[in-house]
């Protein structure tokens, strides 16, 4: 049997967790669409018939990306080393997971951004067109304004997934709650932490859901 921890023990030690747990996520989801929402619009823009045509580089950046999207996170984690140390200042502890963390997931969002972007009305694009619209003003004024729920809904996937990669965060020493559930878990058997952490990552998971959900009710304009 693994040693006992007092209530309030286990509120300092998740609460810290928890903390840990959005010090990676946050920041590497901004980054992640930094670089990833760009890419998804090249994705889009770039492909056959759309309003800037060009197959070739269309196929070779898309399939960057897929190879990207391939490589399971824990080995991407160990092959990014020596670059994380160089960007980060050390490939070690919570602070460098986050460097990994965004270079796994854009890849991630920019397939999230292409798909939202290809379900905007083509008849609106070719209006747009008509009208002597720039390649940049039917971007901004009319794939991202048009796509904005679905982009938004999206966004609430990519940061529950990056959420779930911080839990193999202790790969690279870094804290968070997946850690603490494997540290008191597995290797101490204290199992009312595991318990403890496993329910607070799963409540941080559905309050970004549900906060991605209002928000995508509210922009989405085809609903009122």
């Amino acid at each position: 049997m693994g040693a006992q921890m007092t209530a309030e023990q286990i509120w300092k030690l998740v609460s810290e967790g928890i903390l840990d747990t959005l010090y990676m996520t946050i920041p590497a989801t901004i980054l992640a669409y930094l670089v990833g929402l760009p890419l998804g619009v090249l994705l889009v823009i770039t492909k056959r018939d759309h309003i800037k045509p060009a197959p070739t580089f269309n196929a070779v950046l898309g399939s960057i990306i897929n190879f990207m999207r391939s490589i399971p996170f824990l080995i991407l984690l160990v092959m990014l080393f020596p670059v994380t140390r160089v960007v980060m200042g050390t490939a070690i502890g919570t602070r460098s997971i986050i460097f990994p963390l965004f270079v796994s997931a854009f890849p991630y969002v920019a397939r999230m951004v292409e798909g939202s972007l290809n379900e905007v009305d083509s008849g609106l694009i070719e209006a747009s067109q008509s009208m002597g619209s720039t390649t940049m003003q039917i971007i901004m004024k009319v794939l991202l304004p048009e796509a904005l729920p679905s982009l938004i809904n999206g966004a609430a996937i990519c940061i529950t997934t990056i959420l779930a990669y911080t839990a193999m965060a202790g790969a690279a020493g870094g804290d968070g709650l997946g850690k603490i559930a494997i540290t008191y878990g597995l290797n101490r058997r204290v199992y009312s932490v595991m318990y403890a952490s496993s329910i607070a990552l799963v409540v941080l998971v559905q309050i970004f859901q549900i906060i991605g959900n209002i928000l995508t009710r509210v922009t989405d304009h085809r609903r009122r």
